[in-house]
Parts: structure tokens; sequence; C-alpha cells
């Protein structure tokens, strides 16, 4: 049946301290509906306090203890959630203790892969910020714990959760676009936060920040602050613009198409006016070559992100099949029907007369006149579905995470899922970076060349 704003609206609704612990792994029974499901968080920033706050909108979800390298975070953790809140600056102090279930990833990029194989090898289940990994190479690793391990482990790109990339899904699938050929997506932003002018807090010191616990594996340094506070703009411990939002377009695409992923990178761009010590772009435009499968056809994906853009923030996607168009932007899905024309036309004013006349004997017979519609025009139809008002995709993604952690059955977003979209992402900046064009095996998750 033709779907409805109602229709939509009412279907959618819904090393060190763990050693001793790293040697094995169980995975446990569901656990009661009754029984509170305790999470710690490691990386107290902003991030990491957001995921929180949702995370404990979720029945039965209890936060006890909070790991950060900045002792003020630490503090700021224990006004937000209680005095009796368990914190450290050193992350494995968490994994060591029994009574925790489950962890948010929320660090800088360069220590997903290792804070969450250490999480799953110390029977936690993990959710772990996007993207799931730095390196490209770093992601196998996270794929085979969680296998090894039993642990649920669900990558923080909430719009696999949404109800509006959900709708979205439904109608690519029943056909509305008819056959896809390219999608466009963007995320711009042009103001100081969004281009990650984090504040830094005046008391940052050698005292009140584990500067080498920071770095980790990243090259060594003298005391920086900004590198912490502002660690996206620095390649050795982020992903810039593609691992912070391509990997979120991604996302939506490969959740939206059921695609693994494309064969070809290529991005540019350039640093155009953040010129603030950052060594990532602020501009970079990126175009990928999708195969043809089973179940979907080739198409081309064309990403952009700008932080100097003028209008301010703005994301959303764009998706043009031979039959439709689909737009996903705001708090909605929008979707265009323009059929092709019934026949393809003719050209034949050169001809000589008696030419035409036998070219449109010959069209006519295959090309019978249709009567047009009364207002002369093509049918046509634009329908637009809306989340309701308040809907949060991010309560969603934790409600599912929870879910799996009860269940036990595999998360909306589980590490292949998380590798598929971010190996493209980070591949991105190895083709910035490189100057050339990277290819990428999505079913196997490795680079070709």
């Amino acid at each position: 049946m033709p779907v409805t704003r109602r229709h939509f609206l009412g279907t959618t609704a819904v090393a060190g301290l763990t050693g001793s612990l790293l040697a094995q792994s169980s995975a446990e029974a569901p656990k009661s509906k009754n029984d509170n499901i305790q999470i710690a968080l490691i990386g107290a920033g902003g991030q990491g306090m957001d995921d929180t706050h949702w995370a404990l909108k979720v029945p039965g979800v209890r936060l006890v203890a909070a790991a950060d390298v900045y002792t003020g975070r630490l503090t700021r953790s224990r006004e937000i959630w209680g005095s009796d809140l368990f914190v450290t600056r050193d992350y494995r102090e968490i994994l060591a203790r029994p009574d925790i279930d489950a962890v948010i990833v929320a660090t800088p990029d360069h220590w997903h892969d290792r804070v969450s194989i250490d999480a799953m090898r110390a029977d936690k289940d993990v959710y772990c910020e996007k993207p799931m990994v730095q390196r490209v190479e770093h992601g196998m690793p996270v794929v085979e714990a969680a296998k090894a391990t039993g642990r649920i482990f669900q990558v923080g790109s909430q719009r696999v959760s949404s109800i509006i990339y959900r709708k979205a899904q439904e109608l690519y699938r029943a056909g509305a676009l008819g056959k896809l050929n390219t999608v466009e997506a963007w995320w711009d932003r042009n103001s100081s936060i969004g281009a990650w002018q984090y504040s830094i807090p005046p008391d940052a010191s050698p005292e009140t920040v584990d500067w080498d616990a920071f770095l980790g594996r990243a090259p060594k340094r003298p005391f920086e602050p900004i590198r912490l506070f502002r660690w996206r703009n620095y390649r050795d411990y982020g992903t810039g613009v593609a691992g912070d939002l391509f990997v979120h377009l991604f996302s939506g695409v490969h959740f939206v198409t059921g695609a693994m992923g494309p064969t070809r990178v290529y991005a540019s761009g350039g640093l155009r006016y953040w010129k603030d010590g950052r060594d990532v772009p602020d501009v970079m435009m990126g175009i990928f070559d999708y195969p043809e499968t089973a179940a979907h056809p080739a198409f081309n994906l064309f990403l952009r992100v700008n932080f100097v853009n003028g209008t301010g923030e703005d994301s959303g996607f764009h998706f043009t099949g031979d039959a439709g168009t689909m737009t996903i932007g705001g708090n909605g899905v929008g979707l265009g029907k323009h059929p092709r024309d019934a026949e393809p036309g003719y050209t034949i004013g050169t001809f000589p007369e008696a030419v035409q006349a036998e070219f449109l004997k010959q069209y006519r017979e295959k090309y019978p006149v249709v009567r047009p519609t009364s207002d002369g025009m093509k049918p046509a139809s634009d329908e637009q579905f809306s989340a309701p008002r308040g809907y949060s995709d991010n309560l969603d993604h934790f409600t599912n995470f929870f879910a799996s952690v009860r269940s036990r059955q595999q998360p909306v977003e589980d590490a292949t899922f998380g590798l598929r979209a971010a190996g493209p992402a980070l591949l991105s900046n190895v083709s910035y970076f490189d100057g050339r064009i990277v290819e990428w095996d999505p079913t196997a998750m490795r680079v070709i060349h």
C-alpha cells in the first residue's frame, strides 16, 4: 500500500593491571530486564559525556566509573554523576573491576582499538565511538577480538538506529528510486567549535594531565595541551574530517543501500581557512565507486565536508535513481517521484520530408501516442516523512546497544559494519595525503593498492 506520513510514524515508533583478566572470556547468560547494567566511561570529553547522558536515559543502566587523562574531567564527572563515582586516569583500573558490564570508549581515535580490545578481553561489552579505528590496519584485530571473546561490540554512528534512516532504507528496498545511480552526501560547518576549536582549560599542566598516557603509541613530544584538547586537528591522534564526518555519511549510505563499500577511493581538498597549526584539511571532497552486487546496482558516491561554507552547519544525503530521488536532511526523508519519459523523442528536422515521414511512421508503431494528463504534465509526486518532534537517534542507538547486552544478540552496528564504514573514510585520508586513488576490497576489508 502507499506509504503515508501517518503510516511512517505508526510503524517506526519504537598489558598491566588487566593481565590476569585477559587470559579468558565467556559469554554471559542474558541479564534479567530488572537487572542494572553497570557501565563505565573511558574518555570523559565532550563526546564521552554526551554519550553517557544518552546511555543513562535507557532504563536499567547505571554509571559506576569514569576514566580520563585530565583530572579536571574526573572532577566534573563526579559533579555530574555523584561523588561516589569511581574515577581514575588509568583505564585499566576500570577493566579490572568485575562489577562493570560494559564500557563507552570515547577516547581520541588513536586509542580506540587498544582500549576496545583490552575491554573485550576483560569480559566487557563495548560501545566504541566512530571511527572504529584510526588506521585501516587496526580494524581486523578489533573484528577478530569481538568474534573470539563473544562480547557485544557496537560502533557509535547512531544513524543506523534512526527511524529516519530506517524509513529511507524501506523506501530504497521497495524500489521507490528505481535503479540507483548516484549518491551525494555532505556535512558542512562554519563555526569555531564545529571546526574543533575546543576550549583549553586554564589548569592544564603536567600535574593535571597524564601526558604519556594520552600520547600512547603516538610520537613522543613535550607537553602541549592544545594537542590533547584539540586532538582532532592532528594526524597523530585523530582522523581529520574523513574520520570525524565522512564515516557518518558512509554509515548512512551503507545502512540505506545495504552496500559493503566502494572499491575505489579518491579524495581531494585542502587547508583553506583554519591555519591554526592543524595538519589536516578543513575542506575535503571524495569520489567513491561502488560495484554492482546482487543487493544493489553500481553507483557513485560523492562526499563533501567544508568547514568554511559560509552558511552555518548543514548535512544531508541525496539519492538519485532513474525513477525518483530521495533526500535525507533535517528531521526527515523527502521522496520525489518523477517518471522518465514514456518515449525517447526524436530529432529529425535535418532529414528530407519523405525520410521524416517514414521515420515517424516507424516511430509511432513502436511508441503509440499516449493521451496526456488533464494538466498536460507528466504524473509526478513528492512526499515527506518526518520524525516526531524531539526525536533522538542517540537514544535509540544506546537502547539498541543495551538490548544486545541483555540478549547477547548481535548489535545494529557491529565491528564488521564499523570497519566497512571506517575503511573508505580512513582511505580518503590516504588518498588525500598520498595524492592517489586507493583500491579497497570491501568484502575482505583490506587495501588492494
